[in-house]
């Protein structure tokens, strides 16, 4: 999806010659939208028209032309239809304005900006505003990963300046790469208010659930799905690593050790399973592929550290948790290890990364969520009630925390901006 702007630079919401001659958008341009293979290009979401853009600082969102309120729901409101609607969506890309990024962020929860997305006019020198229809047009161009549609989200004059195409604030421009002159061909134009009424008129999904007996005595308490379709789970009555293919029905077992008993399993930017194992007192790692197993033991002063859950943060760095009262860092290119102290001993459960980057764990029996800088520093936040049992914690697509209290039998969410 591109989502694309004007008014000054950034041409303002108003009926559209594309609007107004498009087909109008069908159920079956759904289903040719689930099979993937499509870029959706689609103009920012409704915004402030008493907000001009005043800077070139494009991370000054404070001088610029933002979502007004009726477009963060816009931009939500478009994300939920294509959810319901079952259109895959993989690769989104935005301009770096702060309009655009905020429409995918509500949207679809993720992002990575691209300046091929900015309009001709946002450009000082005149040589690259004449080179940048042509950038913008290889995005059109390429085709997404299979099985998905790409997202790019942009500027009115983009498109308009790439493909010919004039869209309204929170209106998609549907191509279809390898096709037409330019390498991408038109397929239809759809309104945020389409995307709705077509996921209104949707059938509900029929839910179907599918169980696999695994192997006896196995006790899986944690699963990790792989990115070859496999699922990783770690049988902690056996003490043992399995490895699912929902194909076939068949689960693999791996040994990890004498003494094993894995709590946790996620997948690494690596490919590799990472668990966390109290037996062990390690964190162990098995390779994709050739299923080697390599085990990272915590200090030999930190027996007994009950290991729970681990996440990875954007720059590779294994965090984790330990309900005997520590948490800790593995760099998994030097191997160096660092163990801290909990704040009030024993606790730590649950630990999960943000959107923005940041690291969180929730305390079981210390009843807090703590914020882990880059050097170990724990930054404690205190839930309302006393002694509630913060076990896990979850980042939404919007940066909130939820928070399941165990102890008190509630829900918690904790917006930190």
């Amino acid at each position: 999806m591109a989502a694309g702007c004007g008014s000054g630079d950034d041409a303002p919401s108003r009926p559209t010659n594309a609007t107004a001659d498009r087909a109008a958008a069908t159920p079956r341009l759904v289903e040719r939208l689930r099979r993937g293979g499509y870029v959706l290009a689609l103009r920012h979401a409704a915004t402030d028209q008493s907000m001009a853009d005043t800077t070139r600082d494009l991370r000054d969102c404070s001088k610029q032309r933002n979502l007004s309120a009726a477009g963060r729901r816009q931009a939500q409101a478009i994300g939920r239809a294509l959810r319901r609607l079952r259109i895959p969506v993989g690769t989104v890309l935005t301009s770096p304005y702060c309009r655009t990024r905020d429409t995918a962020r509500l949207a679809f929860g993720r992002l990575r900006t691209s300046t091929a997305l900015l309009a001709p006019e946002f450009l000082d020198d005149r040589a690259a505003r004449d080179r940048q229809p042509a950038r913008t047009q290889r995005l059109l161009a390429s085709r997404p990963a299979r099985g998905t549609n790409t997202v790019v989200v942009t500027h009115g004059f983009a498109i308009s300046a790439a493909a010919d195409v004039t869209v309204g604030e929170g209106e998609t421009a549907i191509f279809a790469p390898g096709h037409g002159r330019r390498g991408f061909q038109r397929v239809d134009t759809v309104t945020a208010d389409e995307w709705t009424r077509l996921a209104a008129s949707a059938p509900a999904p029929r839910v179907r659930l599918r169980e696999y007996r695994l192997f006896a005595g196995a006790g899986p308490h944690d699963v990790a799905p792989a990115r070859d379709g496999t699922v990783w789970f770690t049988a902690q009555a056996a003490g043992e690593l399995g490895r699912l293919d929902p194909r076939t029905g068949r689960a693999r077992r791996i040994a990890l050790g004498s003494g094993s008993a894995p709590h946790g399993v996620i997948v690494g930017p690596d490919r590799a399973a990472w668990v966390t194992d109290g037996g062990l007192n390690a964190i162990v790692r098995v390779a994709d592929r050739s299923l080697r197993v390599r085990r990272y033991p915590l200090p030999s002063d930190r027996a007994a550290a009950n290991l729970n859950t681990a996440t990875f943060d954007r720059r590779g760095i294994l965090w984790f948790t330990g309900q005997g009262g520590i948490y800790g860092r593995l760099d998994p290119r030097s191997s160096e290890m660092r163990v801290f102290d909990a704040p009030r001993g024993p606790g730590p459960y649950g630990i999960a990364t943000t959107p923005s980057g940041d690291v969180w764990y929730a305390s079981l029996a210390g009843s807090y969520i703590a914020r882990l800088d880059a050097d170990g520093a724990a930054h404690v936040v205190e839930p309302p009630t006393e002694g509630q049992g913060a076990r896990r914690v979850w980042p939404d697509s919007r940066g909130r925390l939820w928070v399941s209290e165990w102890n008190a039998g509630k829900v918690g969410v904790y917006d930190p901006r």
